[in-house]
C-alpha cells in the first residue's frame, strides 16, 4: 500500500487573515534563526579560539560537529517527529536553540561548547524538514507557494548572511555576546509562535520503512550527492576564510565582516539566478 499522503485542504475561516499571514512570517524569522545558528560560529572562529586558547582547527571543528549530527541524525529524527504537532514541535526547538546558545555564551571551555552545538544540530532538520510544509497549510492552497517560499527566504538568506551577520556582531558584541542575542532572539519567536500560531491537526504516523522508499528514487539520490560535493567543497574553505582574511590577506579584524557580507551579497545573487534557470529546465 503507498503511504498516506496529507493533502493541503482549504483553509479554516479566517486562514486568509493577517494573523495567518503573520504565523507564516514568524516561521521564515525562526527559520532564519535557526539555520544562522548552525553558520554563525565561523564568522566566531578567530575570536572565540584567541578566548578560549585553542587552535583555529580545533576550534573548526566545532562546524564539523554540527554538520554530521545534522547529517546523521536529521533524516531520522524528521521522520520520528513527523507526526507531532506542528506548534509544539516548533515552540519545543526553540527553546532548545534558546537554551543552546546561553550554554554556548557562557561556555568555559571548548568541550561545554561542543555540547551546546550538539543540541541544537539534533532539532535543527526537524524545524527545516517540516516548517516549509507547515507554512503552506497555513496559507492555503491559494497562497502555499508564496508562503514556502518565503520560508526557504529565511533558510537561504542564513546560510549566505548567517556567517558574515557573525563577524560583525562578534566585533561589535564579542562571541559570547552574539550567542546570547542568538538565544534571545530563539526565545523570542518561541513566545511569538506559542501566541500567534494556530494549532494544526496532528499530521498522520508514517512508517519509517515507508517513508524511506525515496532513497530508491535516482532523482533523490543524484540531488543528495550533488548537495555533498558542493556543500564539502564550499565549506573546506568557508569553515577558515574569516581566519584566512585575518592572517594572509592582512584585512583588519573589524573589516572581515563586511568582506564576508559582499560573499554573502553574491551568494544571493547566485541564488536568484540559479532560480531562473531551474524555473526553465530544472536538469541543466
Amino acid at each position: 500500500m503507498s503511504s498516506p499522503v496529507r493533502p493541503i485542504t482549504a483553509a479554516p475561516p479566517g486562514a486568509k487573515s493577517a494573523g495567518h499571514g503573520l504565523a507564516v512570517l514568524l516561521l521564515a524569522i525562526s527559520a532564519f534563526v535557526i539555520v544562522t545558528t548552525e553558520f554563525i560560529i565561523v564568522g566566531l572562529l578567530p575570536s572565540l579560539s584567541r578566548d578560549l586558547g585553542i587552535s583555529i582547527t580545533v576550534a573548526g571543528q566545532l562546524v564539523t560537529l554540527f554538520a554530521f549530527t545534522v547529517m546523521l541524525a536529521g533524516p531520522f529524527l524528521t521522520a520520528m517527529l513527523s507526526h507531532f504537532e506542528r506548534k509544539k514541535l516548533f515552540v519545543v526547538i526553540l527553546v532548545i536553540f534558546a537554551a543552546a546558545n546561553a550554554l554556548a555564551a557562557a561556555a568555559p571551555d571548548i568541550w561545554v561548547l561542543g555540547v551546546a552545538r550538539f543540541l541544537p544540530a539534533l532539532a535543527l532538520p526537524v524545524f527545516w524538514g517540516t516548517a516549509s510544509e507547515t507554512a503552506g497549510e497555513l496559507a492555503g492552497p491559494e497562497k502555499a507557494g508564496k508562503a514556502v517560499a518565503n520560508v526557504y527566504l529565511g533558510i537561504s538568506g542564513a546560510m549566505v548572511l548567517g556567517i558574515p551577520l557573525g563577524t560583525l556582531a562578534s566585533t561589535a558584541f564579542g562571541w559570547r555576546g552574539t550567542f546570547w542575542g542568538l538565544s534571545g532572539l530563539s526565545l523570542l519567536m518561541a513566545v511569538l509562535l506559542l501566541v500567534v500560531m494556530p494549532t494544526l491537526a496532528r499530521p498522520a504516523r508514517v512508517k519509517l520503512a515507508e517513508q524511506a522508499r525515496i532513497l530508491k528514487d535516482p532523482y533523490f539520490l543524484g540531488n543528495v550527492v550533488l548537495s555533498v560535493i558542493v556543500f564539502t567543497a564550499m565549506f573546506t574553505a568557508y569553515t577558515y576564510l574569516a581566519d584566512t582574511l585575518e592572517q594572509i590577506a592582512h584585512i583588519p579584524a573589524g573589516q572581515v565582516g563586511w568582506w564576508l557580507m559582499g560573499f554573502g551579497i553574491v551568494g544571493l545573487a547566485g541564488n536568484w539566478l540559479g532560480g531562473q534557470f531551474v524555473g526553465r529546465g530544472p536538469l541543466l
